[in-house]
């Protein structure tokens, strides 16, 4: 049977990936054809449901980017296509990654950083289709909040303030210089501290080590709460059409099932309709934040009225040319050694030949 007629064992067999990965390559198949929307009537109202049931795997670890995917699977939207889902969890993106490039792991979540990038550099074939996660503008769920003693209120203030980031050669340090640029600053007029974990880090900011930090929700908006610190300003000032997180396909799932991949992004992107129906115009919210409650590790249905969510275009589309441009500025720090075919790294046609099917998403 093919992997996606019996997944029986996946996690049992987890562990093997990276070491079949590396020394191992699938004979490639011939491509299927894409079917055409035939007629009659089927339960997703567009495409007919797979003549098989299959079962598509994603790697992903309840974060609140994910929602497309959870709504899809709890409305029924991947059910109407005889698609089933499993969702496999990943240590770290240096595992997972190679998972996806042996397609073993059909979909995954990527952020940006420069190991990233540097994976696809050093020939780790994944490819970068949808969107999973951009801020808002005016409702950054990706920004900084500052002490509320620290003296902070405009950009001038933050010279000579101590400002932590969780990483370096990350979206978070790439934030941390489109802040500090700005604001007309160098790196050498502020203080970059380091603190890996957001709860140690926002635990200084609260007692004052440190006055600002880059933070996530629903950390921000449990701390506005609480009265530890205060969100800056909004992180779409400094860093517009930033692409934080993006959905990553196996390049077997993308070219060689294409009846496949094209059935799964419907579902996908449905789900990412109802998400910006509750979330954007207060439509069906309940419900939304009970699937969200069940799947993510924020389980208080009141707080979801207190976050600012992550954004996710409801069409699936990428701010593309950041993508490009965090390579690029990841690459004049020096964390980047090779090349990136982009043409060949970011494949949107199976989200273009939804959206055809769907149309545009209604944003009035």
């Amino acid at each position: 049977m093919g992997k996606h007629k019996l997944k029986a064992g996946f996690a049992a067999a987890a562990a093997a990936l990276l070491l079949l990965a590396g020394c191992t390559q699938k004979e490639p198949a011939p491509p299927k054809e894409t079917a055409d929307p035939p007629e009659g009537e089927h339960p997703s109202g567009d495409l007919a449901p797979l003549k098989e049931r299959v079962t598509v795997t994603i790697a992903e670890d309840g974060a609140a980017s994910g929602a497309g995917f959870y709504i899809a699977k709890e409305k029924g939207y991947f059910e109407d296509y005889n698609i089933d889902v499993e969702f496999a969890q990943f240590a770290n993106s240096d595992e997972m990654l190679p998972a996806v490039a042996a397609g073993e792991v059909d979909i995954a979540g990527g952020v940006s950083t420069a190991s990233f990038f540097n994976a696809i550099a050093q020939g780790i074939d994944v490819r970068i289709i949808a969107d999973k996660g951009h801020n808002v503008p005016g409702k950054s769920y990706f920004t900084f909040v500052r002490g509320v003693d620290s003296g902070i209120e405009e950009y001038a203030d933050i010279k000579g303030k101590k400002i932590a980031v969780s990483s370096r050669n990350s979206i978070d340090s790439y934030f941390f210089d489109k802040l500090i640029e700005h604001a007309g600053f160098t790196e050498e007029e502020v203080e970059f501290v380091l603190i890996a974990d957001f709860g140690s880090m926002l635990g200084a900011v609260d007692n004052g080590t440190v006055d600002m930090a880059l933070s996530i929700e629903p950390l921000i908006a449990q701390g506005v709460l609480q009265g530890m610190h205060e969100r800056f300003r909004d992180a779409t000032e400094f860093a517009p059409e930033t692409q934080v997180a993006m959905v990553l396909g196996s390049p077997q799932f993308m070219t060689q099932e294409k009846d496949i991949s094209l059935r799964f992004m419907l579902a996908y992107l449905k789900g990412l309709r109802d998400y910006n129906d509750a979330f954007q115009k207060d439509e069906g919210k309940d419900e939304i934040i009970d699937i969200m409650v069940k799947h993510t590790a924020l389980k208080d249905p009141e707080m979801w009225e207190q976050v600012q969510v992550t954004g996710l275009d409801p069409d699936g589309k990428m701010f593309i040319e950041n993508i490009r441009e965090q390579y690029e500025h990841y690459k004049a720090a020096g964390a980047i050694s090779g090349e990136i075919d982009f043409d060949k790294a970011i494949d949107t046609s199976i989200a273009e030949e939804a959206l055809e099917i769907l149309g545009p998403y209604d944003r009035d």
